[in-house]
């Protein structure tokens, strides 16, 4: 098989004019975008009222520490309950196993090595997992792209709406470090490489089902080539690729219930993943309904259906965009199967703008040289809405009796 990835991306990587290191520009993108989230969070905790977590105009520390960072801080101080538990109705509540052990462990372990606290480390451990992501993100878009083309790509990664959430004590840049280098690996024809890559993802967010479906696509996809592919030398190059792509689907359906099954040999109760998660719909999980039902909500029924409607026809659109199909089948999978995954089993709520960042390789796709100019409206375009997220979601604003719509 060949390792460049040629035969699995259909590119290769082109060179890079001499110059800057292409690493130390990718970290000069990166470094760029967290001043710009530095200063946003510095601006919103100046206009921070008293809050769950703590007084009026809390310092960035402190209001980085906002929403889920708190349940992270937990599970590094106690680790995970033994015994769920429940409100006077016998429900589950909320609870640390919605979350998953990898990055709390990870600075659990540096402070046992350092003596630091979580204050000091969780943020530095995120910041790093995110210039390092940025690293192997450059390296995933340059199997596809000139380098100028990449390193635009790493700008919108690096500037987009969500960009904040790369630097606070969320579990966020650790996965897209994960998913990255999984993407990556697999790109380039090393799929046993990112079978412990994969299992790791797995125990960082919630992302095994997806990668699991995207490894099904490229399964599938070689299958066909194999069988009907016009050239001989693809059709054996796509017959040696059945096997290892098999292989590495198992593993990452191993790595989709490994938390799952972690939870209820904890616990003895074996729907105790899936309670707790639901505890936070405040209702049982109905795959594809929520995307029915939120949208009904606001315009009715029919009208909400035509949403819907129009939403996949959108979605159906894009991938068919030359710019989009440009991407690559490796990344281009893993986007189809990650939307597929959220329609499936996402409750579209104010928290879903953070939980596309995973569709980071369709920066690739508005980075494109076509893109050119536009970049230079869509770079300030995304810091004020980056803004806005922080301001808006980030920051906490009593709405109802329940508190404010989280980020």
């Amino acid at each position: 098989m060949n390792r460049t990835g040629t035969a699995a991306t259909g590119s290769t990587a082109r060179p890079v004019r001499p110059g800057v290191h292409w690493a130390l520009q990718v970290l000069a993108v990166f470094a760029a975008g967290r001043l710009v989230s530095t200063a946003i969070l510095l601006l919103a905790a100046a206009r921070q009222g008293p809050s769950p977590w703590s007084g009026p105009a809390p310092g960035y520390g402190a209001f980085i520490s906002f929403w889920d960072s708190g349940w992270y801080e937990r599970i590094f101080t106690e680790g995970y309950p033994s015994e769920l538990p429940r409100d006077a109705f016998g429900v589950v509540s909320h609870n640390q196993w919605a979350f998953y052990p990898l990055y709390p462990g990870l600075v659990r372990g540096l402070a046992a090595a350092t003596g630091l606290g979580w204050g000091a480390l969780a943020p530095v451990v995120s910041v790093a997992a995110a210039a390092a992501a940025s690293l192997v993100v450059y390296r995933l878009f340059r199997l596809r792209s000139e380098h100028r083309t990449a390193l635009a790509g790493v700008a919108v990664v690096s500037f987009a709406p969500v960009a904040a959430v790369l630097q606070v004590p969320y579990a966020e840049s650790l996965h897209l470090l994960l998913l990255a280098t999984a993407l990556y690996l697999v790109s380039i024809g090393r799929y046993v490489a990112a079978m412990p890559v994969v299992v790791l993802m797995g125990l960082a967010r919630p992302a095994g089902v997806p990668f699991a479906i995207a490894i099904g696509i490229l399964f599938l996809h070689a299958l066909w080539t194999a069988r009907r592919g016009g050239d001989p030398g693809d059709r054996r190059e796509a017959a040696g690729r059945l096997v290892p792509l098999f292989l590495l689907g198992v593993v990452s359906s191993v790595a989709a219930v490994a938390w799952p099954l972690i939870a209820w040999a904890a616990t003895g109760e074996r729907a105790a993943y899936v309670a707790t998660e639901t505890a936070w719909r405040g209702e049982a999980l109905v795959p594809f309904l929520p995307w029915f039902q939120a949208p009904a909500a606001v315009v009715g029924p029919a009208a909400g259906a035509l949403v819907v409607l129009g939403l996949v026809l959108g979605l159906a659109g894009m991938f068919l965009a030359p710019s989009v199909r440009s991407i690559g089948l490796v990344p281009g999978a893993w986007c189809a199967a990650y939307l597929l995954y959220l329609a499936a089993f996402w409750d579209p709520q104010s928290s879903t703008w953070r939980i596309l960042l995973p569709l980071f390789p369709l920066a690739l796709a508005v980075a494109t040289p076509r893109a050119g100019r536009l970049l230079w409206v869509l770079l300030p375009v995304c810091v004020v809405l980056q803004f806005l997220w922080v301001d808006r979601l980030w920051a906490w604003t009593p709405t109802g009796p329940d508190g404010d719509y989280p980020p």
